[in-house]
């Protein structure tokens, strides 16, 4: 039988969640994108063994999401948006979790806490690479071919640039701080369905 659980975090939990993300970030900065993503990939490989609660299992997919943002060759992301999404990974390449990942179930609270953040800081980038995953797959079974096999076709490259222009419009355009839409933890999700190359998506 379902049983809802509801957690609120307080200014003073945010703050101390947002200084050890602010933290890792510090440390990571000098990392490349393989050491950061090194560690989300071991934190998602060691989740995918266990039955998660959906609060946990819908951030992990969101970090799947910022893994495969860049690893995907079709995507290739500019290097100031590569840069944004590396930091907002940062929290994971760290050893030092607010809660230890050997915990059962618990132990990945705060890593999802901590993506659902970090995912408010980049939200643009997801929502933009979500529609291109689809924009790729629907394409693809049009033409008949296997989202997993399409590299930089012309008509994806010209997909990806206007997302990305687009990405760049609203980002530029927002104003204020915050957390916006995802201050209530009430699961939205940044990601679709379609294929991707992240560690969930591969199999």
């Amino acid at each position: 039988m379902p049983m809802t659980f509801h957690c609120e975090l307080s200014d003073q939990d945010l703050a101390h969640f947002k200084q050890a993300i602010a933290k890792a970030q510090a440390a990571a900065a000098g990392k490349s994108d393989d050491d950061v993503t090194a560690a989300a990939r071991s934190l998602l490989a060691v989740a995918a063994k266990t039955t998660l609660p959906d609060f946990i299992a819908k951030r992990l997919d969101t970090l799947d999401a910022m893994i495969a943002m860049l690893a995907d060759e079709a995507w290739s992301l500019p290097d100031e948006d590569r840069a944004r999404v590396k930091a907002a990974m940062a929290y994971f390449s760290e050893s030092d979790d607010l809660i230890p990942d050997d915990l059962p179930v618990l132990g990945f609270f705060d890593d999802a806490i901590a993506i659902e953040l970090s995912a408010a800081e980049i939200r643009h980038e997801l929502d933009a690479y979500a529609e291109f995953c689809e924009y790729r797959q629907e394409q693809a079974e049009s033409r008949g071919l296997d989202a997993a096999a399409v590299g930089r076709a012309d008509w994806l490259s010209a997909r990806r640039d206007e997302l990305i222009n687009r990405m760049h419009r609203r980002r530029n355009r927002e104003q204020g701080g915050g957390y916006g839409s995802s201050s209530g933890y009430a699961g939205s999700s940044y990601t679709s369905k379609a294929w991707r190359p992240g560690p969930l998506r591969v199999r």
